[in-house]
């Protein structure tokens, strides 16, 4: 981010962003930018693959463990929790990858503003939804309203 920051601009120019997104400073740089491209690829694979690797394989031993497991309540209950977990983990590591990972003159303006927005905002924001819906008693509430909601709505 650092190297951004003291990238030279080409006269006045502002943000076309929600905030100071990493590769909206690279494409507003007067500079050839293809070291910092080159830069931000390979802290990518430091800050981004490397961490999302240790998850993936971290599943890989869960899943053989679970393999083993006899029990079809346990093996619901570690499903359940795994699920909920790597849908947050695809969800934020999803975007971010997508979006730091790819040439940044391969991206559309419009698209990074979504992408940024998703994994800063609404990925945060689903993340309490997502893990309270492996509580039985919100389950079972949601089922109510959803129950009564479509009885509602036949009549």
């Amino acid at each position: 981010c650092s190297l951004t920051l003291k990238l030279p601009r080409c006269g006045h120019r502002e943000v076309d962003n929600f905030f100071c997104e990493m590769p909206a400073l690279v494409k507003m740089a007067c500079v050839y930018s293809k070291v910092i491209e080159i830069t931000v690829f390979a802290l990518g694979v430091i800050f981004l693959l490397a961490p999302i690797s240790l998850i993936l394989i971290s599943y890989g031993v869960i899943t053989q463990a679970v393999m083993r497991i006899k029990s079809k309540a346990r093996w619901s209950k570690v499903l359940n929790t795994c699920g909920s977990h790597l849908t947050v983990v695809t969800l934020f590591y999803g975007t971010i990858i997508y979006m730091y990972m790819r040439p940044q003159n391969s991206t559309s303006q419009d698209e990074g503003k979504f992408l940024s927005l998703f994994y800063t905002i609404i990925t945060p924001t689903l993340n309490p939804l997502i893990y309270t819906l492996r509580n039985k008693d919100v389950k079972s509430a949601v089922k109510r309203t959803l129950c009564v909601e479509k009885r509602s709505a036949k009549s």
